[in-house]
């Protein structure tokens, strides 16, 4: 086989927590990660030599070198200790920098896709391995579900049995919150608060049995940037309000900001609130909750 195509999808998060700042500068975290059917599309091509990278999309992705694409290329290619040879079509969808994993997705799914193209040589725990070392998120994506418990930085999995599939409306609020400013902001506005009016930062105590359904989930959703994304995000309490209003049983901020989503009980109620947000001039995108991740599609 010569080319592969994959769709790298886009999580939100249900729940995230932060909890203490390590000593090496980093935040300890406990999120609930939900995939979900927004997605890019990534084909990758025996061609040439080197890695070539065509970006397409309206998404800013920065310099090739830096992509994580081509970064997820290289590694797998050095693990292999091979030389690249292929050239990589990304058509991007997935907003950057809006707490969608779009680019820890797509480096996920060039490691899987690459790992297909060349008949699996790599385990699937080596993947594991070259995922972490590219991103926090990465490991999710490279899961065997589409939802998962996680700590740590994020890496550490605990993957569960995905509740039964939703539609998700995901609200693009306009703006863009990279990940680094957003948990600075975050100390900042914890730390100007008074006594008492910040979010909880205590660990969930919870049978994982009880994430498998949307009741117990809706009961737990949560998300501590809330605290941040109330005063960088205009129309924020707006957007949250409009999503309930239309039936959304959780309405959240997804990672560290900026898109905002919803999942509801019908697509007629995703398709109605789709419109209201349209009316006031408000992009959104209209997705599900997956129960299983797109697997590659290995071609002549």
């Amino acid at each position: 086989m010569t080319r592969v195509t994959i769709t790298p999808v886009a999580k939100v998060n249900l729940r995230l927590v932060v909890l203490a700042r390590e000593d090496s500068g980093y935040h300890s975290l406990e999120t609930v990660f939900c995939a979900i059917s927004l997605n890019d599309r990534l084909e990758i091509t025996r061609a040439g030599d080197g890695i070539e990278l065509m970006v397409t999309g309206t998404v800013h992705v920065g310099p090739t070198e830096d992509n994580l694409v081509h970064r997820a290329a290289l590694a797998f290619h050095e693990a292999l200790g091979t030389a690249p040879a292929i050239s990589i079509r990304l058509e991007k969808v997935i907003p950057s920098a809006a707490g969608l994993g779009g680019g820890s997705s797509d480096a996920a799914a060039t490691l899987r896709a690459l790992n297909a193209l060349s008949g699996d040589p790599l385990s699937s725990g080596k993947l594991l391995e070259l995922g972490a070392q590219l991103g926090s998120d990465v490991p999710f994506f490279l899961g065997a579900s589409p939802f998962a418990l996680a700590w740590g930085r994020g890496e550490r999995l605990l993957q569960l049995p995905p509740p039964p599939s939703r539609p998700v409306l995901v609200v693009d609020a306009g703006i863009r919150l990279p990940t680094g400013p957003a948990f600075a902001a975050l100390d900042e506005a914890r730390a100007a608060s008074a006594p008492g009016t910040t979010p909880s930062t205590t660990p969930l105590t919870v049978d994982a049995a009880d994430l498998s359904s949307w009741e117990a989930l809706s009961a737990i959703a949560h998300n501590d940037f809330e605290l941040v994304a109330r005063r960088q995000i205009p129309g924020y309490n707006s957007f949250l309000e409009l999503l309930r209003k239309h039936g959304a049983r959780i309405s959240l901020l997804s990672g560290s900001g900026s898109a905002i989503f919803g999942v509801f009980d019908s697509a007629e109620a995703v398709r109605q609130c789709q419109r209201a947000f349209a009316a006031i001039g408000v992009g959104s995108y209209p997705a599900s909750t997956l129960d299983h991740w797109p697997a590659p599609v290995l071609r002549d």
